[in-house]
């Protein structure tokens, strides 16, 4: 049974291409499909999350994160009676619109995009992919999801200003997502945050004495571990201290949001979406401990020297790549020449660029780029 807030498949505004209903799967569970076959959904196995494969393969990618975010929000939508299918759907799609080389990546080619008057959104570019890019139906192009999963892809993570976006006005820019899309950017800041901890430490670029003394949530838990298993290895002890975050971040989202909608009144779906504010949020407590959290690692592992190198890399290798094709477009392939022809080039090469693969990219820039 669902809660009266959450999204029911039943009322789904539907596919912009009418489709008849599936045997024994609903609308939400065949979006989620349809993105775990797309193409640009694989590729994510081969993008960056913090880590390059050149560091180790033992670290996050692209898409055992977005794996670890579909697990989380499928467990905390159940808690709260909502829709499961839609809440799992919006996390596997969430980072599809991301570019190589992780948020260096993203952070060059909306440098070159502002360099020719436009910007780079992922958000909007996942948007893109699912309406337009992936074509593997004869009926229409892209994947025709329900209006629910491309609403969530626009509004999970911020709002957009209704007079800037015109092309978005069909997504309610002046409404509240549902609650199921609302998670999707708290569950992916549990798993990113937690997971960076574990892959620092792996890495050896975050001691435990550092997390210990600059993540404040940590330092009593891991006490706790001790004297539960006092003769653990130490990685095992930080393990558990681990879970016990992920645990804390869990429940205390679980507990607050459903707080939130019983002072709230919130009854309907439509409350959610005509609700001041977003209604799905960490306590006062557990928010302040979630940013003590990001400010490290933003410190002492984002901004790592033993990291700079690729950063500077990925920087280098889109900015250049993007303006030799700027300078070059016939060396673009054949239907990305075509696609310039409607659209503008800045425009076409971002839109290349972002769906390649870290080491595809690399391949480019070593055909263009290298000098001989």
């Amino acid at each position: 049974m669902l809660a009266g807030y959450a999204v029911q498949v039943e009322r789904s505004r539907g596919r912009r291409f009418p489709e008849p209903p599936h045997p024994y799967r609903n609308d939400f569970q065949r979006d989620r499909d349809r993105v775990i076959h797309a193409r640009a959904f694989r590729r994510l196995e081969a993008k960056t999350q913090v880590f390059t494969r050149r560091y180790s393969d033992h670290f996050r990618n692209r898409l055992t994160h977005t794996i670890e975010v579909a697990q989380i929000s499928r467990t905390i939508a159940a808690q709260l009676g909502l829709n499961v299918d839609l809440a799992e759907t919006l996390a596997l799609v969430h980072d599809i619109g991301h570019p190589p080389f992780g948020h260096a990546g993203e952070k060059a080619l909306d440098a070159a995009m502002r360099g020719q008057g436009l910007s780079f959104d992922h958000n909007l570019h996942a948007l893109r992919i699912v309406e337009d890019f992936e074509q593997r139906y004869a009926a229409f192009r892209g994947l025709n999801l329900t209006f629910e999963v491309r609403e969530g892809i626009i509004k999970h993570s911020r709002d957009y200003d209704a007079a800037k976006h015109p092309e978005l006005a069909e997504y309610l820019l002046d409404r509240r997502p549902p609650l199921e899309a609302q998670l999707i950017d708290l569950t992916d800041e549990i798993a990113y945050n937690t997971a960076d901890l574990d892959d620092g430490y792996e890495a050896h670029l975050l001691s435990l004495e550092k997390i210990r003394a600059g993540v404040p949530v940590c330092e009593p838990l891991y006490r706790e571990v001790e004297r539960l298993y006092p003769d653990a290895p130490e990685k095992l002890r930080f393990n558990e201290t681990l879970k016990r975050v992920l645990n804390r971040l869990v429940s205390d989202l679980i507990t607050n949001t459903l707080a939130r909608i019983d002072r709230s009144a919130i009854r309907t779906l439509d409350d959610v979406r005509n609700y001041p504010e977003r209604v799905a949020a960490f306590s006062s407590e557990v928010e302040a401990e979630r940013k003590q959290t990001k400010q490290f690692l933003y410190q002492n592992f984002y901004y790592n020297p033993a990291l700079a190198g690729e950063k500077d890399d990925a920087e280098r290798i889109i900015s250049q790549l993007f303006t030799f094709w700027m300078e070059n477009p016939a060396s673009l392939p054949s239907n990305y020449r075509e696609k310039a022809e409607e659209e503008r080039l800045p425009r076409v090469i971002c839109d290349y660029i972002a769906g390649m693969t870290d080491h595809f990219i690399s391949e480019q820039y070593e055909k263009y780029c290298r000098p001989a």
